[in-house]
């Protein structure tokens, strides 16, 4: 399996969204320049999708996802990240993406915390053949981090480890 260390910012060429690597870089278009209508064209809008990451434990539908995005987006911290040292699986109609997310949160009063992500994504192609997130996973290996990013975000996980 190739590894890719070219990381994925967001600001890529999408084109048509026909590849994997298109529609990863309009999802970290959308979380990085805060645009929820953006996220939500990318995710699949249903109760199919779940999301389970360090904010929000696990997120069941899409507005349970959107929710979790909503805080982060109209927060006042400022998080950035980007998406490297993954690879793409792909098959017909799926495709998964395992990899890391670096980046910052940054403060108002311009604290920053230096975030580091395992992450993978999953993807199915919809009845109109268009490429939508189902389901996102994302860990944090520092517990450390994770409770300075979960107090400086605010998580609404019950269980405070994701």
């Amino acid at each position: 399996m190739l590894t890719e260390s070219t990381p994925i910012t967001g600001r890529e060429d999408a084109g048509d969204r026909s590849r994997p690597v298109q529609v990863l870089s309009e999802f970290y278009r959308a979380f990085n320049s805060r645009d929820l209508e953006l996220a939500a064209r990318n995710w699949e809008t249903s109760e199919v999708a779940v999301m389970d990451n360090p904010l929000g434990g696990i997120s069941r539908g899409w507005p349970a996802i959107r929710a979790v995005y909503e805080r982060l987006f109209t927060g006042s911290n400022r998080v950035q990240v980007e998406f490297w040292d993954y690879s793409i699986v792909e098959t017909t109609d799926c495709f998964i993406a395992i990899g890391r997310e670096r980046g910052n949160l940054t403060a108002p009063d311009s604290t920053t915390l230096e975030l580091r992500i395992r992450t993978s994504r999953i993807f199915r192609r919809d009845s109109d053949g268009q490429w939508r997130q189902v389901h996102h996973h994302g860990s944090m290996d520092d517990p450390d981090l994770l409770r300075a990013y979960q107090s400086a975000v605010g998580s609404s996980s019950s269980s405070g480890s994701r």
